[in-house]
């Protein structure tokens, strides 16, 4: 082969965009590597201060002697409905659940709108309709809020805003810091169906079955977990990056490893046969109604019990364990007795899914 002329790469792109890349990028946007990195090197510094170094869902913190929860959010999802959805219940399932998943009780949020010049009334009615249905099944109040337009060409029909507040009860104390090697692993049902259900919409493919969003708010289902009891590690709703991003950052900011079972993995069919036709992973598919919990081993049973018994914990499953080794690694063991690590994306599978 000494013949053959040298291999031309110059004309090659690269899939992924680049971690240096000196502009924005969609992967920006997608709950991965590049998002955390956007974060820590641009936000972060630029802001400072104790509350937000904590980098969760929600910021926790004390006013007046009383613990709060305080979670801001905005929707780009396109379209603005879809099947089990819309733009409106996005945006006040993805704050209450982000609040929840401190251990708070959701009260009040706030909603801006960012209207496109020519967007139909009757689409913006129908948004905020479903918006006012949805914080009414959360039991949660719109308090304040505001609207600005910007001009046709310069918006995509409607962006919401959402932030809300929420009180966390005495003796809860939901971090990654505090996941210790032995804790179970608990997901609370199918995964990638908010994802799929997107992607069905957005790109006309038909799997065989209609798939429809998994987008709830979690509120109830947290407090009956910490009914049986208080002492849960940490908790997290797996939505941009899908249940791998969000185990990777638990890991990361636990300190430990995490080993999940990927046969144990709820995956629905139909969003195991859309990621095989697509050439996607469900573990990276996003999720709007789903929480994964880190709990105390002696606890896990009974923890289990009480998911199962609520509405949307009813597929709930044990999928793996912290563990000492490889820390803040994410290993999943496959089928055939082998291991492979999960990394954190870099970007989004699919972008503007919320």
């Amino acid at each position: 082969m000494s013949d053959t002329a040298p291999l031309d790469i110059t004309g090659w792109t690269c899939p992924a965009p680049l971690r240096d890349h000196p502009r924005v990028v969609m992967g920006h946007g997608g709950g991965g590597a590049l998002s955390a990195e956007l974060v820590q090197h641009v936000f972060a510094p630029a802001y400072g201060g104790p509350a937000l170094a904590g980098l969760g869902d929600s910021a926790q913190l004390t006013l007046g002697g009383v613990r709060l929860a305080f979670s801001t959010d905005s929707y780009v999802v396109r379209p603005l409905f879809f099947p089990g959805g819309s733009i409106g219940d996005l945006a006040v399932n993805g704050t209450v659940n982000d609040l929840a998943m401190s251990g708070a009780v959701p009260a009040y949020l706030s909603c801006g709108f960012i209207l496109e010049e020519g967007v139909e009334t009757a689409t913006v009615a129908r948004v905020a309709e479903a918006m006012g249905a949805a914080a009414r099944a959360a039991g949660v109040e719109v308090a304040t809020g505001d609207t600005k337009v910007v001009e046709a060409g310069h918006g995509d029909g409607i962006y919401v805003n959402t932030a809300g507040i929420g009180l966390i009860p005495a003796g809860v104390d939901l971090r990654p810091q505090r996941v210790v090697p032995g804790d179970v692993v608990i997901v609370s049902g199918e995964i990638g169906l908010h994802g799929t259900a997107i992607m069905s919409v957005r790109e006309g493919l038909e799997f065989g079955v209609d798939v429809v969003s998994d987008c709830a708010p979690l509120g109830g289902l947290v407090q009956a977990m910490l009914a049986v009891t208080p002492d849960l590690h940490v908790l997290r709703d797996p939505t941009r990056g899908g249940l791998g991003a969000a185990l990777n950052e638990i890991a990361a900011a636990a300190g430990t490893g995490v080993v999940i079972h990927e046969g144990s993995v709820p995956v629905p069919p139909a969003v195991a046969n859309a990621c095989a036709v697509l050439g996607l992973d469900p573990l990276y598919v996003a999720n709007e109604g789903k929480l994964v919990a880190f709990v105390p081993r002696e606890h896990a049973d009974a923890v289990l019990d009480a998911m199962r018994a609520h509405p949307l914990g009813r597929h709930a499953a044990v999928i793996g364990e912290a563990v000492a080794e490889h820390p803040g690694l994410l290993v999943a063991r496959t089928a055939l007795g082998g291991t492979r690590v999960i990394d954190l994306p870099v970007g989004e599978q699919l972008p503007r899914i919320c």
